[in-house]
């Protein structure tokens, strides 16, 4: 099957070459073979996603729901499309054509916006509001030819919002982009799969006019194996994380020090004041409060170069690498002042190496002196 162009009156319409494709070999399982022919790498990373997304422990239940649904959709947007391709050569099928042709049309920024609501936490429903419009104006065409359509040789052309689909789809996109980075760390280890992510759905845009149209053939491969690789790398970056805080856990902290040590110019150990008093009084829930907004307060003060991690109960250090002792010192001046914003208290040590030839040893125990030193003012001036 081949889709030639040829134009019209000024327009680019895409017309079906008949004699490459026997109708009777798209009926049954004839079918069902050149689909799994076309899609089985598909089908493929999709199981491959939906055992993983089984067995992990990383994810809560609402966004593996939702991963689910993309899981899903991919597949049935699969199916979608290879119909469409191969009914697109018989002109008895226009009706079908164009139903196929709006649901793919729909489809692409319902995806993203579904990819956004799973991804970003805290996202609502309104971010479907653009490609429900999207879908009711894709699917009035089929009558009005608004977006595209279909003639009565089962040619196809763009309308005057032929371009409305890749420019919605293309603003999810970006929105994408802007709010996975502002929830990350800005750290590079995070951005990449970012990046990543958004190649591969930015492709999606770019490709068919580059490429033609039976580049839409393996949208949605790219959009699966895009969505697989994404979730790997987000859950290499969990096991990194503190569970309950979002901070770098002790096991990262273990291999972070073993890394170009010569870099650590500074380390900082924080403990917080008071913790076993809320656990005690208002319960083990206050408590995780309590760290949770510490570690927030922590995360906004950190710049580059700058690395925080939970590495016990109320045990925090920040390591930073190539960091002059001024702005090591600003740092600290930063944590002070987000945690005065609360009403919550912590100790504060540091040890700085100019060079970076002090053992990281060293530099831990100077500045826990520091921080303990801290704390035990802090407990005699209230008497305990």
């Amino acid at each position: 099957m081949c889709i030639l162009p040829i134009r019209r009156g000024g327009a680019v319409r895409y017309k079906a070459n008949k004699k490459q494709t026997d109708y009777s070999t798209v009926k049954g399982c004839p079918m069902i073979k050149e689909y799994l022919l076309q899609n089985w790498s598909l089908i493929l990373v999709l199981s491959a996603f939906a055992i993983a997304l089984r067995i992990t422990v990383f994810l809560d239940k609402k966004t593996i729901r939702r991963m689910y649904i993309l899981i899903v959709g991919v597949f049935l947007l699969s199916l979608v499309v290879f119909v469409e391709f191969e009914y697109a050569v018989y002109a008895e099928n226009k009706t079908l054509r164009g139903v196929l042709m709006a649901i793919r049309y729909s489809a692409t920024p319902f995806i993203i916006s579904q990819i956004i609501y799973t991804l970003v936490k805290k996202q609502t429903l309104y971010i479907f509001i653009p490609s429900v419009i999207l879908a009711v104006i894709d699917f009035i065409s089929i009558f009005t030819g608004i977006v595209f359509m279909i003639e009565a040789d089962n040619s196809f052309s763009r309308g005057v919002l032929g371009y409305l689909p890749f420019v919605v789809a293309g603003l999810y996109c970006i929105a994408l982009v802007y709010l996975l980075i502002k929830r990350c760390n800005k750290k590079w280890m995070e951005i990449v799969p970012i990046v990543f992510l958004s190649f591969a759905l930015l492709s999606e845009l770019v490709f068919p006019f580059v490429f033609g149209s039976d580049f839409s053939r393996i949208f949605c491969s790219t959009i699966a194996v895009a969505l697989f690789v994404y979730y790997v790398f987000e859950i290499l970056q969990q096991t990194k994380k503190d569970s309950l805080t979002g901070l770098l856990n002790r096991h990262a902290y273990n291999a972070d020090i073993c890394k170009n040590p010569e870099e650590i110019t500074a380390l900082i150990s924080i403990d917080m004041n008071g913790l076993k008093v809320i656990n005690d009084t208002l319960g083990h829930a206050d408590g995780d409060k309590a760290l949770v907004t510490l570690a927030l307060c922590f995360r906004r003060a950190l710049k580059s170069r700058q690395f925080g991690y939970r590495i016990g109960g109320d045990e925090f250090v920040i390591l930073c690498r190539k960091t002059l002792q001024a702005e090591m010192m600003e740092l600290i001046k930063r944590i002070e002042s987000n945690v005065g914003e609360t009403t919550y208290n912590c100790a504060v040590g540091y040890s700085y190496s100019a060079d970076g030839k002090k053992p990281i040893e060293d530099m831990l125990r100077e500045s826990d002196m520091m921080m303990y030193a801290m704390k035990e003012c802090y407990y005699k001036e209230r008497g305990k």
